[in-house]
């Protein structure tokens, strides 16, 4: 059987992302990254993204099955379809006339299977907000040094610069890991709306063609 798109799609992003990973790693920048940022943040990010990005890969997982199980059920109606959710609004659809129930059916569907995809959402916004704190923290640190001179000694005035570098470090690398992972998982999630809109749309059609096909008194 020929893998669905949103399956090549979803490996084609993950090779993309495990590619830039791979380089990060090669050249030492997230070592770097991670090292130089003393909140510990860019760290924290790192591992969330990861954590969502399995359950991005679970969800395009099931995704393609509920493709799959449409595309059976649209090749053969007689069939029982596969006890998924695709399957049971399928199978209760077909016992439908038509009508307003039917629609109902319809975006309860839509809805349950966009859902899915809202702690993604979620965690999307949070991974940005997580990286702006994390500048926050860095400018914090960068200017609290700054009280404590007593005079402009040049030894002084060079540790002075050494702390408000090392927490411009942080407010930097915590931002930049916050804008990259949430674009990233933005647009993980954003193939998986597609998709789940697309099947939703395909699922409709199908049940009103059948419909049509095959009135029912009411």
């Amino acid at each position: 059987m020929i893998p669905h798109r949103l399956t090549l799609r979803t490996l084609i992003l993950s090779g993309v992302i495990i590619f830039g990973i791979f380089l990060a790693v090669q050249y030492g920048l997230l070592s770097r990254a991670i090292q130089a940022d003393r909140s510990q943040l860019s760290l924290v990010i790192l591992i969330l993204y990861t954590l969502l990005s399995v359950h991005w890969l679970w969800i395009s997982w099931r995704l393609a099955e509920e493709v799959n199980t449409c595309d059976h059920w649209a090749q053969d109606p007689s069939i029982e379809p596969e006890r998924n959710l695709t399957g049971r609004v399928l199978a209760d659809l077909s016992h439908v006339s038509g009508g307003q129930h039917s629609e109902q059916l319809l975006t309860l569907y839509h809805d349950q299977l966009m859902n899915r995809h809202a702690l993604g959402h979620f965690a999307t916004d949070l991974l940005l907000r997580i990286g702006l704190m994390g500048t926050i923290i860095g400018f914090i640190l960068m200017l609290l040094p700054v009280a404590e001179i007593d005079d402009f000694d040049p030894a002084v005035m060079q540790q002075l610069l050494a702390s408000m570098s090392g927490g411009m470090a942080v407010a930097l690398y915590t931002t930049m890991a916050g804008l990259i992972t949430s674009t990233l998982l933005r647009y993980q999630y954003h193939l998986l709306d597609t998709a789940a809109v697309d099947l939703a749309n395909r699922v409709a059609v199908l049940v009103h063609t059948r419909t049509l096909d095959n009135p029912r008194e009411t």
